[in-house]
């Protein structure tokens, strides 16, 4: 019996000291001088705090933002600790009143915007924490932001143009905007 437990245990120490210590902090310090910024979490720091991430969405309601892409976690939006899609079939009741109250509010906050409302303003990402909103989805709402800030139109519609990410490696996903980066350019245009 002696003769099997032994090296069982043995073993057993050898591979968690391997995998459940070296190997984290192998991997850990490679990502820590290859990529810092990423593997701190992407955090954007302004006057020393920490006030978000540049790859998890925040919650923006005042007609004076952009607003990002509807948020399907719980108990509030863009949880990161609950990272779910809504899960909703394209016929389910649910998912079509979320999306009328969504283009309800967008109507509100801009009576006057005729425009298709692009689907990503009006849909949840799988994630429920996507950052990113597209560039028509930004175009969208840059008059009501317009108004709001006593901007010219055309002052917004250039910062969403300077702020437009191309396509991941050139050929992947569509051109894009992160709604965290663009609402602090919005705010440091009166700075």
């Amino acid at each position: 019996m002696n003769s099997i437990v032994r090296p069982a245990i043995v073993m057993f120490t050898v591979l968690s000291a391997l995998t459940g210590i070296a190997y984290p902090l192998i991997v850990t310090g490679i990502a820590q001088l290859v990529f810092p910024d990423q593997a701190a979490g992407s955090l954007i720091v302004r006057d020393g705090r920490p006030i978000g991430s540049s790859l998890i969405g925040q919650s923006f309601s005042d007609p004076k933002y952009f607003w990002g892409r509807l948020s399907a976690t719980a108990p509030q939006p863009y949880n990161a600790g609950n990272s779910a899609g809504s899960n909703l079939g394209p016929l389910n009741p649910a998912l079509l009143a979320a999306v009328q109250g969504r283009i309800d509010a967008l109507h509100k906050a801009d009576p006057d915007n005729t425009a298709p409302v692009p689907v990503d303003l009006v849909t949840a990402s799988g994630s429920g924490l996507d950052p990113h909103l597209s560039v028509a989805g930004a175009q969208y709402q840059a008059t009501r932001i317009a108004n709001a800030r006593g901007l010219p139109v055309a002052q917004v519609q250039q910062l969403i143009a300077q702020h437009t990410e191309g396509r991941i490696m050139g050929f992947l996903g569509e051109p894009r905007v992160n709604v965290l980066l663009m609402n602090l350019a919005l705010d440091a245009l009166r700075s």
